[in-house]
């Protein structure tokens, strides 16, 4: 009878490890491809958002308001999201994600009045997005990478950047040519058409994660009963909350406006969908660079580090309509742009470690209410104060109180200051 060798045994025990790394490298791939779609289709709407003005007469405010609601949903649906996938795992949440964006553009192809963009682009869209966007991809990865959740999830977080290099520039050159509707139109059956190979994917593998994150046992873990109401009533709940809000309306009080900011300070179209679609380029950076600094400084000053650029991003988009040159835009870009989102996977990672357990997905999901509600308030706030005061001085300073008001918790807030 043939004997292994020590050399044989080894590499039969390295085995299903190295499986495990494959598969959770394939899951992530996965999870950022998926928040791609969903943040580059959302995030194509500031592309939209003036030739849609300008073909019916509608004033800004209006037309952010459809913006506002796919944030404002997209954060209401969060609890559900986390809920529906604890009970049904990742294939129905995904395909469900995938069935409303494709059928949302679909009907915004065809709308002519603000409730039918309303109901398609700001309810459809906001659902969709919520569906296949970073409450599922946090609790998926939290069971493959454990401990490297962070990191995991700057690289899909980073999505958000890609999402929005690929698909902004690519809006505007396919609204130049072919008109916004039939834009809309190749939009839907691209994301219809991606339901089938998703479906073949094998979910079961994926929703049991990783041996080695599932059995292991976490020192530093505080409860294995937390309940939503518990949850609620520990002071980091909302903490985190506050913190989601806050950024989330100073940075999607910006956000929904510039491109169309840039055209009114003096740069072309494309030109200003191209440069802030490049913020996708420097957001990888951001995200990466952020999650490295918390492993090497810690949490709290990696995160005062963020805001404290996103600050500085703000002052150049105030000059830029003083002085609109490259080098300002390039500046704005690095800064703002590197930062949008940069502290989410530092939150996601912080209220996963609190709260793990069997409804994580619906405690992580309630906490992003207000991320959701944030970007809806920002968004729509934007465009009232714009349309208030034929101007955009009164819109940075609102959102540059707004990101102050982000930063407060993690300079008082116990849970957060460790």
């Amino acid at each position: 009878m043939d004997q292994k060798t020590p050399k044989e045994t080894a590499t039969e025990r390295e085995s299903p490890q190295q499986g495990a790394v494959r598969t959770a490298l394939v899951v992530l791939a996965l999870c950022f491809t998926l928040a791609v779609l969903g943040r580059g289709l959302s995030e194509s709407f500031t592309v939209f958002l003036k030739p849609i003005a300008e073909t019916f007469g509608w004033d800004r405010a209006q037309v952010v308001s459809i913006y506002s609601l796919t944030w404002l949903i997209s954060g209401l649906t969060a609890p559900l999201v986390g809920r529906l996938f604890d009970h049904s795992g990742p294939r129905i949440v995904y395909a469900l994600g995938l069935l409303l964006l494709g059928s949302a553009f679909l009907i915004a192809g065809h709308a002519k009045a603000l409730w039918q963009f309303q109901l398609s682009i700001g309810l459809c869209v906001g659902i969709g997005v919520a569906f296949i966007g970073n409450v599922p991809n946090s609790i998926l990865l939290g069971r493959w990478f454990g401990p490297k959740l962070p990191t995991a999830m700057a690289v899909v977080y980073s999505a958000m950047g890609g999402g929005v290099l690929a698909l902004l520039p690519a809006s505007q050159l396919l609204i130049d040519h072919l008109g916004w509707r039939q834009t809309y139109q190749m939009f839907g059956f691209a994301a219809l058409g991606l339901l089938v190979p998703l479906m073949l994917l094998p979910w079961r593998l994926f929703a049991a994660g990783s041996p080695h994150v599932v059995k292991k046992t976490d020192p530093d873990f505080i409860d294995d009963g937390w309940t939503l109401l518990s949850a609620m009533r520990h002071h980091a709940f909302w903490a985190l909350f506050s913190t989601f809000f806050f950024t989330a309306v100073g940075m999607y009080a910006i956000a929904a406006q510039i491109v169309a900011y840039l055209i009114d300070a003096g740069f072309p179209p494309l030109q200003a969908a191209t440069a802030w679609g490049f913020s996708g380029v420097v957001l990888v950076f951001g995200m990466l660079g952020v999650s490295a600094l918390d492993g090497l400084i810690g949490r709290r000053p990696s995160v005062l580090l963020s805001y404290a650029i996103s600050i500085l991003g703000i002052a150049l988009l105030w000059l830029l309509q003083y002085s609109p040159n490259l080098i300002l835009l390039t500046g704005f870009v690095v800064c703002f742009g590197s930062m949008m989102g940069s502290r989410g996977p530092l939150i996601t990672a912080t209220a996963m470690k609190i709260f793990r357990g069997k409804r994580v997905g619906t405690i992580y999901g309630t906490i992003s209410i207000g991320s959701g509600l944030g970007s809806a308030f920002g968004s729509w706030s934007g465009g009232l104060i714009h349309d208030a005061t034929h101007g955009y001085n009164a819109l940075l300073v609102f959102a540059l109180a707004s990101v102050v008001l982000g930063m407060i918790p993690f300079l008082i807030v116990p849970a957060l200051r460790r």
